[in-house]
C-alpha cells in the first residue's frame, strides 16, 4: 500500500475525530461551561455548538441523584456531569434530629426546591454545590427550630418554611442558586411526648364539650324562660283583653236593655194612656216577679206576702181593668 495513501487516509480519520470532537449539543434548559487552558472561556446555549477540541473542554459538576434500593429505601448517590441543569431541582433531605427551644427532640425532614440562575457561579464559587445545599438547609433548620417552643414547631409550618427560604435564598444567591421553596414534611416528636399530646388534646376536647354543653343548656334555659315569660305576657293581655271585651259587651248589653225596657215603658204608657195609670201598672208586674221568684226554691215551706197586700191586689185589679178596656 503506498504510504502516502495511508497518511491522507490517518489525517482524514483525525480530522473527522477532532471535527467530532468539537461538537457539543446542548439540550433545552441546559447549558455547558467551556474552559480554554483551564480558564473560564464561555457558556454554550442549547443547542448546536462547536469547540476546539484539546484547547476547550467542559468543566464538570458535581450533581446529587436519589434512587430506591430493592428495599424501598432512598439512596443519595453523587455524579459528576459536564451540563448543568437550569430547571427546578427538588432535594428530598433525610430525617434529621433537632432540638426545640423547651428541649424536645424532634425529627423533621424537609424538601427545597431550588434553581441555578447562574451556571458560572454555580461551578466557580462552590466545589460542591448539592452537598453545601444540604448541609446548610439541615444547619439553618436546626438554628430555625431551636429558637421555637414544640407547641409552635407543630402549629407554625408555614411560618418555619418562610424563614428557611429567605434565610437560604440569601446564603446561596452568591452561588447562583435561587431557592423557591421549602417545605417541612414530617415533624415527629418522640412517643412520650406524643401520648402526653393526645391526652391533652383529649383533655382539652372533654373540656370544651363540657363547656359547649353547659352554654347549650343555659341558653336553653333563657330561651325557656323567655318563652314562659312571653306566654305570660301574652295570657295576662288576652285576660285583659277579654275582661275589657267582656265588660263592655255588659255595658252594651245593660243599655240595650235598658234601651229596651225603656220602649216597653213607653209602649206600656201609650197603650194604658187611656185606660189608666200606667205607673200603677208596672208596679204590679214588679210585685208578681218577685213573688214568683220567691216561691220557686224547692224548701220553700212559706210564703210571706207585703205588708201592703191590699195594694198589689188593687194594682192586680186595675190591670184586669186596663186588660178589659183595651
Amino acid at each position: 500500500m503506498d504510504p502516502i495513501l495511508i497518511i491522507l487516509v490517518l489525517v482524514a480519520i483525525f480530522v473527522i475525530v477532532f471535527a467530532a470532537a468539537g461538537i457539543r449539543i446542548v439540550q433545552q434548559s441546559q447549558t455547558m461551561i467551556i474552559e480554554r487552558l483551564g480558564k473560564y472561556h464561555r457558556t454554550l446555549t442549547s443547542g448546536f455548538n462547536i469547540i476546539i477540541p484539546i484547547f476547550d473542554r467542559p468543566r464538570q459538576i458535581i450533581w446529587r441523584y436519589t434512587r430506591e434500593d430493592f428495599d424501598g429505601r432512598n439512596v443519595v448517590t453523587f455524579k459528576t456531569r459536564d451540563k448543568v441543569d437550569l430547571r427546578e431541582t427538588v432535594y428530598d433531605f433525610p430525617r434529621q434530629n433537632v432540638i426545640t427551644k423547651d428541649n424536645v427532640g424532634t425529627e423533621i425532614n424537609a424538601l427545597l426546591y431550588f434553581q441555578v440562575m447562574d451556571p458560572v457561579k454555580a461551578i466557580y464559587e462552590i466545589e460542591n454545590l448539592p452537598n453545601a445545599i444540604e448541609k446548610l438547609t439541615q444547619t439553618t433548620l436546626r438554628n430555625v427550630i431551636g429558637e421555637m417552643d414544640l407547641d409552635d414547631t407543630l402549629s407554625s409550618r408555614d411560618t418555619i418554611n418562610s424563614k428557611l427560604r429567605i434565610i437560604l435564598d440569601d446564603a446561596t444567591n452568591k452561588w447562583g442558586v435561587k431557592v423557591n421553596r421549602v417545605e417541612l414534611q414530617d415533624i415527629n416528636p418522640p412517643r412520650d411526648i406524643r401520648d402526653a399530646m393526645e391526652k391533652q388534646m383529649r383533655a382539652e376536647r372533654d373540656r370544651r364539650a363540657k363547656i359547649l354543653e353547659a352554654e347549650g343548656l343555659k341558653k336553653a334555659q333563657i330561651l325557656e324562660a323567655e318563652g314562659f315569660k312571653e306566654s305570660e305576657i301574652n295570657r295576662a293581655e288576652g285576660e285583659k283583653r277579654a275582661a275589657i271585651l267582656s265588660a263592655e259587651g255588659e255595658a252594651e248589653a245593660r243599655i240595650k236593655v235598658a234601651k229596651a225596657e225603656a220602649e216597653a215603658i213607653n209602649k206600656i204608657k201609650e197603650a194604658v194612656a187611656s185606660a189608666g195609670d200606667p205607673i200603677q201598672y208596672i208596679v204590679a208586674i214588679k210585685y208578681i216577679e218577685t213573688l214568683d221568684n220567691m216561691v220557686k226554691g224547692e224548701d220553700t215551706k212559706t210564703v210571706y206576702m207585703p205588708y201592703e197586700a191590699t195594694g198589689v191586689l188593687s194594682s192586680i185589679g186595675g190591670i184586669k181593668e186596663l186588660l178589659t178596656a183595651k
